[in-house]
């Protein structure tokens, strides 16, 4: 029977870790001295391109590959921390003859690939408020997301426009410009666009950055969900401390790393820790411009000596479907830390990581507000299967309950109530775009509050419950769907599973089950009943499903959060709402 805890020293790892052991995090770690590790604009000030590219483009990393790319017909190209600069330096000097002014927002929807980073890192340089979207997005969630946050610049292929943003124009009075570039190589000369080549090929590759602060608006992400508009998030170039700490402490980078964030840059995960944190301590980054394949991917772990490597619970699963005969097929040993973020991983995901791929997954937790990770496993630390982990430097976390007359009560170990976190922190962003009177309700008083609801151990590990929304209240009984997933996830026969609420007279709700089975597997009514009867004998007849339906998949969205509400919607005959951001829409 496999154990409670995965145990963990510093002697145990391959390299010292930059965090060796929490005494030193609480007695020495201050944002303030963290501070130190950046070197501000020359002329003062903070820009995260800067940081991320032009500080070490002016010193000895300057020669140090920055990104690898790693194209769709199997070409490798490399950029080093000087070429990287030279290039952002380029494209910012296309948006300032443009005419573009610091604070005007630059949308970026491409594919992975070098224009991707030169607009994000040259945007910023340029004071501009850069937005990142996914590109499977259609026609109707880029139109919107386009239209709230005021575009006024455009960055994306011939094809993507083409395809997706040409019939909106009409819709979107505030785009001044729309920068194409062909992805074969050639031009992208259509009417009412500008070639990015030919604008690149003439721009300087000298530039001076915009006059920004820590507190100059720097990136505008939105959130996903299943109803309703998306919020949009607004961050700082501050953002850049958290970005390197996080970094440094919760992926433990270090300088001769070989580093690959599988997220698509289209969400937060891609930009903060596909984009800049890497960028930020000065390691290599591996850039994968394919689409997802099982036997491709731990190729690249192999091929690519991949060190450390930041993927999503999609991708996991999607792994752990494919099989174990297939990741033995490949040869990693310089891979030493993997860790996942998403959603919260089952303790299934964390052993599979152990069992199969050698190392245990860490998880970690924080959201597209709070800008980076806040709580995570990191690799000093002993892993307990389905926790999220314990705060990092600098975070104070606490579980509370928010009661209606607005206070605010700290909970005990072993309560459940919602995660806070203590503000301020320097990734923290500053409003919802439009929507002032639902950003200061995520506040009371210095908390910050988070909508998921948890549990803090009396070792300090946080432990996810759900979202407060997913919750199932059950003749009395506060039900998290996690844990009766995980349950149903320690079957052998089952690769996904989800749970929601249904409406019942008598109890309240009562619990239905989801599930996907495994390669091989077969739906049946006896694997109904054995399902059933396994998560009784696990949970006990009250928190059990009453009910069990099989799925070919599960809906999620792209970034792999799992869509509970979608189910409930579904089941209920209720609307769905905006299904855009799924990644199998059934």
């Amino acid at each position: 029977m496999r154990s409670a805890i995965i145990e963990k020293t510093a002697k145990d790892l391959p390299v010292a870790p930059n965090w060796p052991d929490s005494a030193f995090a609480e007695a020495r770690f201050t944002w303030q001295a963290a501070a130190s590790a950046l070197s501000g604009l020359p002329g003062g000030g903070l820009n995260l391109a800067h940081e991320a590219v032009d500080r070490h483009a002016a010193g000895p990393r300057a020669q140090h590959p920055a990104l690898r790319f790693l194209e769709r017909n199997g070409s490798r190209r490399e950029l080093s921390y000087l070429q990287l600069s030279r290039q952002t330096n380029r494209f910012a000097n296309v948006l300032k003859q443009l005419g573009v002014a610091p604070g005007e927002r630059l949308f970026v929807l491409c594919n992975r690939g070098l224009e991707l980073y030169l607009g994000v890192l040259g945007g910023l340089k340029n004071g501009c408020v850069v937005s990142p979207l996914f590109s499977a997005f259609g026609p109707e969630p880029l139109e919107t997301r386009l239209r709230l946050g005021e575009c006024s610049v455009l960055l994306t292929s011939e094809a993507l426009y083409r395809k997706k943003v040409a019939g909106l124009r009409d819709k979107l009075p505030l785009l001044k410009h729309v920068l194409l570039y062909d992805e074969t190589g050639g031009h992208a000369r259509l009417d009412g666009t500008l070639d990015l080549g030919d604008l690149l090929a003439a721009a300087s590759e000298d530039f001076a950055i915009a006059a920004t602060t820590a507190d100059t608006p720097s990136l505008l992400h939105f959130t996903s969900g299943t109803t309703g508009t998306p919020k949009g998030a607004l961050h700082v170039h501050g953002a850049a401390l958290t970005h390197y700490i996080t970094g440094k402490y919760a992926l433990d980078l270090h300088p001769d790393d070989i580093y690959w964030c599988s997220a698509d840059p289209g969400w937060v995960t891609g930009t903060s820790y596909g984009i800049l944190a890497p960028l930020l301590l000065g390691v290599t980054s591996v850039v994968d411009c394919g689409d997802f394949d099982a036997e491709r991917w731990y190729g690249i772990l192999e091929k690519e000596r991949i060190t450390v490597w930041y993927t999503a619970p999609t991708a996991i699963r999607m792994l752990m479907k494919a099989g174990p005969e297939l990741a033995r097929r490949h040869f990693h040993p310089q891979l030493r830390f993997v860790a996942s973020v998403g959603e919260p991983l089952n303790p299934e995901a964390v052993w599979w990581g152990k069992e199969v791929l050698g190392l245990p997954i860490h998880d970690n937790w924080w959201q597209t507000e709070t800008g980076g990770i806040m709580i995570a496993n990191i690799p000093v630390m002993p892993i307990k299967p389905g926790s999220m982990g314990k705060p990092l430097p600098g975070v104070e976390a606490a579980i509370v309950q928010h009661g209606e007359d607005g206070s605010l009560t700290l909970l005990d170990d072993e309560q459940v109530g919602e995660l806070a976190l203590k503000q301020p922190w320097p990734g923290m962003f500053r409003t919802y775009l439009g929507q002032e009177e639902r950003y200061r309700r995520c506040f009371v008083g210095d908390w910050y509050l988070s909508g998921d609801l948890a549990r803090r151990d009396a070792d300090g590990y946080y432990w996810f419950i759900g979202r407060s929304d997913d919750v199932i209240k059950s003749a009395g009984h506060l039900i998290g769907p996690f844990e009766v997933e995980s349950t149903l996830m320690e079957h052998s026969a089952v690769a996904e599973a989800a749970v929601i609420g249904k409406p019942d007279p008598l109890l309240g709700e009562t619990v239905k089950a989801f599930v996907s089975l495994k390669r091989g597997r077969e739906a049946s009514e006896a694997l109904h009943d054995e399902l059933i009867g396994h998560a009784r004998k696990r949970l006990g007849a009250a928190v059990a499903p009453k009910e069990l339906e099989f799925l070919a998949s599960l809906p999620r969205t792209r970034s792999g959060k799992l869509m509970r509400r979608l189910l409930k919607a579904r089941e209920l005959g209720l609307p769905e709402g905006d299904t855009s951001t799924l990644e199998n829409p059934l």
